[in-house]
């Protein structure tokens, strides 16, 4: 299997007072006195950025047009269990124009296409909630 790179997200991140994270291109460029929740944070916007591109690939695959103004508020959470430390989330998402049963079927179906929802099946317990 022959696999082509579309992308390399580049970051540095440093801890302590005046820690951060930035990006090589300089797009990003985060002040983090603490890791969390910051890295919760970052996690959720990319995580639901992806998360709307698939939305938007389901919908082009059945030929379905979405009208403008999809959102995903994505909650990250930090969690603990005798020691044991793991994420989930709630992603509570809008898709405008779009009748709810269908829009439940592209919901799901963007799961299968994000590489962010791919990396963490079975690893993060994730709801997603059509609002």
């Amino acid at each position: 299997m022959t696999h082509k790179v579309l992308f390399t997200g580049k970051t540095h991140n440093t801890n302590g007072r005046d820690g951060g994270a930035r990006s090589s291109d300089g797009f990003l460029d985060v002040k983090m006195k603490q890791p969390h929740p910051a890295a919760e944070n970052l996690f959720g916007a990319a995580w639901s950025a992806c998360y709307m591109g698939a939305i938007e690939v389901a919908a082009s695959q059945r030929q379905i047009k979405l009208a403008a103004g999809i959102a995903v508020d994505a909650e990250i959470d930090l969690n603990v269990d005798d020691g044991n430390y793991f994420l989930s989330a709630r992603f509570n998402v809008s898709v405008p124009g779009i009748d709810p049963v269908i829009a439940r079927e592209l919901l799901d179906a963007a799961h299968s296409i994000c590489p962010y929802s791919k990396a963490t099946h079975g690893n993060v317990n994730v709801v997603t909630n059509l609002v």
